[in-house]
């Protein structure tokens, strides 16, 4: 079984730490951090495996919004997703490994990190998201968004590219190929974002750095 593949040990800190460097550094310099091919490959490869080896009914329709505003709009999204619980050794594997870049992140940009949820992504042939901000000013607290990809050999004519933009008036973004490995961090409220139609299964994970807006009311992030 390929849920069987063992993973021994997390990266070396100096490995990550350099890498979340990058990252800290870029979020404060330009708000955002494309980092081809850097995630460590043996948790990569447990990723891979992990959701090649998924049942095709633990993905569901991806939805807009979140809670009793959650929908289904195919004209802004097509792809299927599933949540990371932890469950499996590739996942658990993931967050902890997100949760020494939350620490790092915190250390260094004080940005008061409280959570972390994150999903695998599915667009088969002809899927895409059209354009959209992960979280709105003011209103979300979702800080930052982290996307890392799950696709060996992916070449340009496959598609799928994320294209993130400065603004909401820039019309032309930084165009990110969805290959393994690679990892795009940003600020969630600052940068529109879409992703292209793929022209072959394409395997990602999306993630949201959050912080606590928990009421009396009302607890957040929900369990």
């Amino acid at each position: 079984m390929l849920e069987a593949i063992e993973i021994s040990s997390m990266p070396s800190s100096d490995a990550s730490d350099q890498l979340f460097a990058r990252i800290a550094e870029d979020i404060s310099n330009k708000g955002y951090s494309i980092n081809p091919s850097v995630l460590p490959v043996e948790l990569g490869s447990a990723l891979l495996h992990h959701v090649l080896d998924m049942n095709e009914d633990k993905f569901d329709p991806a939805g807009i919004g979140r809670d009793q505003q959650l929908m289904l709009n195919e004209f802004v999204r097509s792809d299927e997703i599933c949540w990371i619980t932890g469950e499996s050794d590739a996942g658990k594997a993931w967050l902890q490994w997100t949760n020494q870049m939350q620490v790092y992140l915190n250390r260094t940009l004080f940005l008061g990190l409280f959570s972390f949820e994150s999903h695998f992504a599915h667009y088969a042939r002809g899927d895409y998201y059209k354009r959209h901000l992960d979280a709105f000013k003011g209103e979300a607290n979702r800080v930052l968004t982290l996307v890392v990809y799950l696709n060996p050999e992916w070449g340009i004519e496959d598609g799928g590219e994320l294209v993130l933009f400065s603004d909401e008036h820039d019309q032309s973004g930084i165009k990110v190929t969805p290959l393994m490995g690679t990892v795009v961090v940003f600020l969630s409220e600052d940068f529109p974002h879409e992703v292209l139609a793929a022209n072959r299964d394409r395997y990602s994970i999306a993630g949201w750095f959050r912080v606590n807006t928990s009421t009396a009311e009302r607890v957040d992030p929900p369990a």
